[in-house]
């Protein structure tokens, strides 16, 4: 219990630290000096007394010295305190520090064995940007100038933003559109202009947006088509539990968690092979399909 309130008091900046040394010795297997100088931009006398910190207060069972190999090494005992331990964890660490972390001796030996696909961003300006999250956080209306299939040439759109979604490919905000008299999503590479902040709030807010305030499940199964052994090797790739993977989900974003795993509700791919994953409940989610 005490060790539990050591961890929740200590500083946020040695916090970081401290899950670079447990990111560095788990998933890399050595750990020096180096690794919290290049990182934090600190000197070498204080990165050994943050090591030595973190070993005598917080984790003394954790890591050990080798001489030969001039550094710390996690011990049989390791047990991560400022870190989640599990492969997708250090997965999405590679993923969000792609670009910088080559530069960080240590993490370096990852990426020389590591690829990730750089889907170029679209193009959000700034001055987008700030009025959306401004009326975001205070619940205000939002002029602005927007492009779509049916008006290429854009018009004039009053919203009412609560909340901005990132699909994996594109960023957009939820938004109440007084034009539909709905809420819908705007694709924020779509804005032309600078939006103009209303001064007046509305009571068009995420509490009524009822697509985003409904829960739901999206049960993702094997292709009834497949051989049962194949339909073992999709159970597994999927970490699907009795057959099935269940993903929670917002009303308003099942169209999004079909297109992340590249299900199409509308059409069923001649090969079961190529389809792989069925979704289970698709009636029951009709009402949040795109139609």
């Amino acid at each position: 219990m005490k060790r539990k309130q050591s961890i929740e008091s200590v500083r946020w900046d040695l916090a970081l630290r401290y899950r670079l040394i447990e990111t560095v010795a788990w998933w890399e297997g050595r750990l020096t000096t180096n690794h919290l100088m290049q990182s934090f931009g600190i000197s070498r006398q204080q990165a050994s007394k943050d090591i030595n910190t973190y070993v005598n207060e917080h984790a003394p069972k954790n890591l050990e010295y080798d001489k030969h190999l001039k550094g710390y090494v996690p011990s049989k005992h390791f047990k991560p305190l400022f870190i989640d331990d599990s492969a997708s964890a250090y997965l999405h660490l590679l993923n969000q520090n792609y670009d910088r972390a080559p530069h960080v001796d240590g993490l370096a030996l990852a990426y020389a064995h590591t690829e990730v696909l750089r889907v170029p961003d679209r193009t959000v300006r700034p001055e987008v940007l700030r009025p959306i999250l401004r009326a975001c956080r205070e619940g205000l209306r939002l002029e602005c100038e927007y492009l779509s299939f049916t008006t290429p040439d854009a018009e004039t759109r009053l919203i009412v933003p609560h909340t901005l979604v990132y699909t994996g490919m594109r960023w957009h905000v939820r938004a109440y559109c007084e034009k539909n008299r709905d809420y819908r999503d705007f694709v924020l590479s779509r804005f032309r202009g600078t939006p103009d902040l209303m001064e007046d709030a509305s009571e068009q807010g995420r509490d009524q947006d009822s697509g985003w305030n409904t829960e739901v499940q999206v049960i993702i199964e094997p292709d009834s088509r497949l051989k049962p052994e194949q339909k073992a090797i999709i159970e597994t790739d999927y970490g699907m539990n009795d057959g099935q993977l269940v993903i929670e989900s917002r009303g308003a974003l099942v169209q999004y968690v079909l297109q992340r795993y590249q299900i199409d509700p509308t059409k069923v791919h001649a090969k079961a092979t190529a389809q792989q994953i069925v979704v289970s409940n698709l009636d029951e989610l009709q009402p949040w399909l795109y139609h």
